[in-house]
């Protein structure tokens, strides 16, 4: 059981809205396949792409996972309440746990959007995966970029992107890499 604290409570939230692609009030299968197909495109990959190809089983895959755990009513979709259900039950036991279950997503976002393959994004890629994902606006991803490249380098990789959603989902302080991950929290 996770303690679910007012400030998790609303990242989740927040989380939830990115998920929710259609802005319908759920999170269904279609959510996740929409989302994907958009970020293989914004970068691409047709359906040829080994990358597009890898990226979409790893995002249903976790369609798959959050619908088993999270979907009670079994209606082939998930509304806020049962989202941060599976949450407050455990969803996300530790940190270690998440990053097993994250870092196969990340390298495939990765594979999408590192076009010269270095194994780093500059702003401009983390403006365009974000928005193509998440529907992000610019401004939130620059500041999410810029909060995320602790090093000031101008680039960042899959270990600052992870470190930066752990810190999302299991640190509250204000300056967490994962703070401004999605942009500001609603009040």
């Amino acid at each position: 059981m996770s303690k679910m604290t007012e400030f998790l409570d609303r990242r989740l939230a927040r989380r939830f809205r990115t998920l929710d692609d259609d802005g319908n009030g759920f999170i269904e299968r279609c959510d996740f396949e929409t989302s994907a197909e958009r970020l293989a495109k914004e970068f691409g990959h047709g359906s040829d792409s080994r990358a597009r190809q890898q990226l979409i089983e790893l995002t249903l895959g976790l369609w798959d996972h959050l619908r088993r755990v999270a979907d009670k009513n079994v209606d082939g979709r998930i509304g806020l309440d049962e989202y941060k259900a599976a949450f407050a039950a455990g969803l996300l036991e530790t940190p270690e746990s998440f990053d097993q279950g994250y870092v196969p997503f990340l390298d495939a976002i990765m594979d999408i959007a590192d076009g010269d393959g270095d194994g780093r994004l500059t702003v401009t890629d983390e403006i365009r995966w974000t928005k193509a994902l998440m529907h992000l606006p610019e401004q939130d991803a620059r500041e999410a970029f810029r909060r995320i490249d602790a090093d000031g380098d101008g680039f960042i990789t899959v270990g600052d992107l992870l470190a930066a959603i752990r810190g999302y989902y299991f640190d509250d302080s204000a300056d967490s890499p994962g703070h401004w991950l999605l942009g500001p929290l609603d009040s």
